[in-house]
């Protein structure tokens, strides 16, 4: 294949099975850790407006969403990519950071919360996959 097709497809299915893996959290958060009694997460406003009524156990599954969601989306990518594997983990590292970012400015979380989400969830996660993928490579490489 094409490197450059190769790559552009690295960055397109990264990003396609990150964002699977975190909407996968998101949608399974509320089950396994309920929301607070009055709180409608079905929407932005819902959420905003009972955000003060969240305890920091209910932000793990948000940053487990935005943090597995990179490292999948980063592996994939670096495993896929013809060249500069990490590059093209540190792109969807960088997506996924846009995404979180403007997350955080919709919904505005706890001080801690963004801090800890912007810091670790993106770029060491990203890193991470990157990381993995590389692993992945030299095990299939040692089979032949």
């Amino acid at each position: 294949m094409n490197p450059i097709l190769r790559n552009i497809l690295a960055i397109i299915v990264g990003f396609v099975i990150g964002s699977a893996v975190n909407m996968f959290f998101i949608s399974i958060s509320a089950s396994v850790i309920p929301v607070p009694e009055g709180v409608d997460n079905t929407t932005t406003e819902g959420l905003k407006a009972g955000l003060h009524l969240f305890q920091p156990k209910h932000f793990l599954f948000p940053f487990l969403a935005h943090g597995l969601g990179t490292l999948v989306g980063a592996f994939f990518a670096a495993l896929i990519a013809a060249s500069r594997k990490l590059l093209f983990a540190m792109v969807i590292g960088f997506l996924f950071f846009l995404g979180g970012l403007v997350t955080i400015l919709m919904l505005p979380s706890p001080i801690w919360f963004t801090i800890v989400d912007l810091l670790f969830a993106y770029f060491p996660m990203a890193w991470i996959g990157y990381l993995l993928s590389q692993k992945k490579n030299q095990k299939v490489i040692n089979k032949f």
